[in-house]
């Protein structure tokens, strides 16, 4: 039966990835319809920052915990109860933050004013979101899924009533109060999350014990997870100077700013959108990994630890093959039938081929994760990061529109994944791995 958790976990993520994947969609044909282009446009340009944003509010601290849960015994509800402390900390420094830097960053940097109260409506959902996270890497710790499936279908659920009960209503407004309200109503299914969560809690707690938090477990928490997050911050900075650059550049060159939020809003929202559908089948393979490579590697048994690795990737590969395969041939047909419209196309017919190779993205960074090796994929993503905004910057001043985003990402992909798999087959000397 323990030989088989992995599967068994892989399997149940994938499983309620799939039916959240399908609400998630039906929720985004749902809201992309009420709110329209601009309204898409307009929370697109802002997505950036928020996953900035998300990224330090988190602070891989989810996985830490999972990391911490897979290897110790005893005192897993203390690991929770010190990590959720640790995590609303940060989160209510970040929220002044962007109280009284949001217009700034709206005005100056994203260039759209209008995006400057959405940023605010974002950053008041982090803490919600966070504190899901948190839970999220306790259960995955544990390697009990149910928890994570049960909440992840309910989130939806309760997502996709309210946008269809509300959403209009706020449209009859105005779309900026359709678009604060999208996200204003992610608070909303993130506490049913929390709800759903809290039921699988175990009851027998120590109240003076369990729930106190530690500064040795706050400790150990920090010390896996600030190596762990340096990436995926570097990522998101990226990330967030992608539309800035981008944006500038382009104004420069003489694009009028409709065209560029237009564009920017299409490659996003329906391109990427499209492109990353698979993504949770790769974060279930990703999720159950990792405390199972952590508990191999603690314990020094490398075969198993080979084994995983092996699995993952191979999952990842036929994954990749066969989505990027069918949305390259059906591009217009999928586009058509889930957003009403082709925009993005263009986009899809180049970037599909390469993301075959992306998917192999988050199994590799799991694996080198787990087994303490956060500060490689740091550097990696680091120096993926830079590539990806020079060469932006250079084609972006080169008239070739968001072809220069389209050409300076599948460069990332194939630097990032090339050098992470290097990483991998040296840390556990494998010989042709896949």
């Amino acid at each position: 039966m323990k030989n088989n958790l992995f599967i068994k976990s892989t399997l149940i993520l994938i499983i309620s990835g799939f039916a959240t994947k399908i609400l998630g969609f039906i929720i985004r044909i749902v809201f992309t319809r009420i709110i329209g282009p601009y309204g898409i446009s307009l929370y697109t340009i802002a997505t950036p920052t928020y996953s900035l944003l998300l990224t330090i509010a988190t602070l891989a601290i989810p996985i830490s915990i999972s990391k911490l849960v897979a290897e110790s015994k005893g005192r897993s509800i203390r690991i929770l109860t010190s990590a959720a402390a640790l995590i609303l900390s940060i989160n209510f420094i970040l929220i002044i933050i962007i109280f009284f830097t949001h217009d700034f960053i709206a005005i100056n940097l994203l260039k759209e004013p209008k995006s400057g109260p959405i940023l605010m409506a974002m950053a008041l959902t982090l803490p919600f979101v966070s504190i899901s996270s948190v839970l999220k890497g306790y259960f995955a710790g544990k390697q009990n899924m149910v928890p994570h499936a049960t909440s992840n279908i309910i989130e939806q659920i309760v997502r996709l009533i309210i946008i269809i009960l509300i959403l209009p209503k706020l449209m009859e407004q105005s779309v900026m109060n359709a678009v604060i309200g999208l996200v204003l109503l992610t608070i909303i299914s993130e506490i049913s999350s929390i709800i759903v969560f809290l039921f699988f809690i175990p009851k027998k707690i120590n109240l003076r014990c369990d729930l106190t938090p530690t500064r040795g477990i706050t400790k150990d928490i920090l010390g896996i997870s600030l190596p762990s997050v340096s990436s995926r911050i570097i990522g998101n900075i990226g990330y967030f100077f992608e539309p800035i650059i981008l944006t500038n550049l382009l104004l420069l060159s003489g694009y009028s700013s409709s065209y560029i939020l237009a564009e920017y809003g299409a490659y996003n929202a329906y391109s990427i959108s499209l492109l990353t559908m698979p993504s949770f089948f790769i974060a279930a393979i990703s999720s159950s990994l990792l405390p199972e490579i952590s508990k191999y590697y603690a314990s020094n048994n490398k075969e198993m630890v080979r084994k995983r690795i092996k699995q993952g990737l191979l999952f990842a590969l036929v994954i990749g093959l066969v989505f990027s395969s069918v949305i390259f041939i059906f591009r217009d047909s999928l586009l058509f039938t889930l957003y009403k419209t082709t925009i993005g196309s263009k986009y899809i017919k180049i970037l599909a081929p390469v993301f075959v190779l992306f998917y192999l993205e988050g199994v590799l960074t799991s694996s080198l994760q787990a087994m303490g090796y956060a500060k490689t994929t740091m550097k990696i993503t680091l120096y993926g990061v830079f590539i990806k905004l020079i060469i932006l910057a250079i084609l972006s001043l080169s008239h070739i529109g968001i072809y220069s985003l389209v050409i300076s990402e599948i460069i990332n992909i194939l630097f990032v994944v090339s050098l992470n798999f290097k990483a991998l087959k040296k840390g556990i000397k494998i010989k042709n791995l896949i």
